[in-house]
C-alpha cells in the first residue's frame, strides 16, 4: 500500500496562492495590464500542487468543484462573481483574488480560535493534572 502526502486543507491551498501571487494582484496597472482584469488573476495550478506534495487535478477539484461552489455567488443584480473562473479575458484558471483573500483570512482567524481554544484546554488540563498531584502530596 502506497502512502501519500496528507491532503491539503483550503488554507494551505489559498495561502500557497495568496504566496505566490499577491505580488502579481498587487502589480495590475490600467496603464500597461499584465492579465486581462484586475481582480481575477490566473494561477499555474500544477506549481501550486507540486509546492503543497500533491497531484494538480486535487487543487483544481478543490478550486473548481468545492470553493467555486462554496464562496461564489450572485449579485442582486443577477451578475455572478466567481471565486474560480476556467477563463476570464483570455486568462485561463482565475481566482478572484479580493474574495480569495477574504475568505483566506477568515479561515486563518477561524484556525486562530481554534488554536486558542485547544491552549486553553491543554493549559486547564495541566492545572487539574498539577492540582491532583499537590493533593496527593500533601496528603502524604
Amino acid at each position: 500500500m502506497r502512502f501519500h502526502k496528507r491532503i491539503p486543507t483550503d488554507q494551505q491551498i489559498l495561502e500557497a496562492i495568496d504566496r505566490e501571487y499577491y505580488a502579481v494582484f498587487a502589480s495590475y496597472s490600467e496603464d500597461a495590464p499584465n492579465r486581462g482584469t484586475k481582480v481575477y488573476v490566473p494561477i499555474d495550478i500544477e506549481k501550486i500542487a507540486r509546492g503543497l506534495g500533491v497531484d494538480g487535478d486535487i487543487v483544481f477539484g478543490r478550486l473548481y468543484f468545492h470553493l467555486e461552489r462554496k464562496y461564489g455567488y450572485q449579485q442582486k443584480d443577477g451578475a455572478d462573481v466567481h471565486f474560480f473562473v476556467l477563463r476570464v479575458a483570455g486568462d485561463i484558471h482565475c481566482v478572484n483574488f479580493p474574495l480569495m483573500a477574504s475568505v483566506l483570512a477568515d479561515l486563518q482567524d477561524q484556525s486562530r480560535k481554534h488554536d486558542v481554544a485547544i491552549w486553553i484546554a491543554v493549559g486547564s488540563l495541566l492545572v487539574s493534572v498539577a492540582s491532583v498531584l499537590i493533593s496527593i502530596l500533601l496528603k502524604r
